[in-house]
């Protein structure tokens, strides 16, 4: 047998809001399904969930989406509107350019283009 991803699960402090947040950069209806858990489906994804967990986020992530944005800084500029903050400037090497950057609660994300 092999495993398949049935959902990629963040913890944070407000799943409601960062859910949205999400939902409005990929695509999709954001659902409440408790006061602790909210989650996405962005079309052609695997469904995106958030759970209310006591502690704040301490250190860098173990994982992280590399998202396809088209334009590296256009997408970029697109999800600073919506919350998200850059880490650094975009990043140009052999293989093409990427962007890293936060969420509103701090969980790193790229996006990476040619």
């Amino acid at each position: 047998m092999r495993a398949r991803v049935n959902e990629i699960v963040f913890d944070c402090a407000d799943p409601a809001a960062l859910v949205r947040f999400w939902a409005a950069l990929l695509g999709g209806e954001p659902v409440d399904r408790s006061p602790g858990w909210s989650y996405v489906e962005p079309p052609g994804f695997v469904r995106i969930a958030f759970q209310r967990v006591p502690e704040g986020k301490a250190a860098k992530n173990r994982l992280h989406l590399d998202l396809e944005g088209g334009d590296v800084g256009a997408a970029a500029d697109e999800a600073v509107r919506l919350g998200a903050v850059r880490v650094d400037e975009i990043v140009t090497d052999d293989h093409g350019r990427f962007q890293v950057l936060r969420d509103p609660e701090g969980n790193e994300f790229c996006f990476v283009g040619g």
